[in-house]
């Protein structure tokens, strides 16, 4: 049987452990040089590099108009003022989205507007679609939500870090 000194000799010293280079170093008495890998530090710990964030303004101008023909449609059919309020400032909302994503300069401004409206909305319809149990109309409004919520999302990741 060999000895371990004889063994770690052998190795090259990229391929010698911190405590096997100390016992090497003890037992030849030379200091050999480790090469350690060292990971690479990451200064963003978030990064987007999807496609949806191309697809924003064209969501936020989508999704408020659906927003405003929602809370007509509502008021309409059974004369529900908070749904026509709802509808108007989603679409306000929405609105002013779209404007600031086509300055570059305010566009994280405008992905961060339109990533907390429809977090706001996702919210609502997820309450409603709880509180009632119905399927229609929460359900697919949560869906279109949730939907819009993942784009602003990416886009908001992709501008900002």
């Amino acid at each position: 049987m060999m000895p371990t000194t004889s063994i770690m000799a052998t190795l090259p010293s990229p391929l010698l452990f911190p405590a096997e280079a100390k016992l090497h170093r003890l037992a030849t008495g030379k200091a050999k040089t480790l090469h350690l890998r060292r990971k690479r530090s990451r200064s963003v710990l978030f990064r987007c590099n999807s496609r949806l964030a191309e697809f924003a303004p064209a969501a936020s101008a989508a999704y408020g108009a659906l927003l405003l023909g929602g809370g007509l449609f509502a008021y309409n059919r059974s004369g529900s003022k908070g749904s026509l309020v709802g509808g108007i400032a989603g679409a306000t909302l929405m609105t002013a989205a779209y404007f600031l994503m086509q300055v570059p300069s305010s566009k994280d401004v405008g992905d961060a507007l339109g990533f907390g409206s429809a977090f706001l909305f996702t919210s609502i319809f997820g309450i409603r679609l709880a509180a009632t149990r119905k399927v229609i109309p929460a359900g697919p409004l949560l869906g279109v939500s949730i939907g819009a919520l993942a784009i602003f999302t990416s886009a908001y990741l992709q501008d900002r870090f």
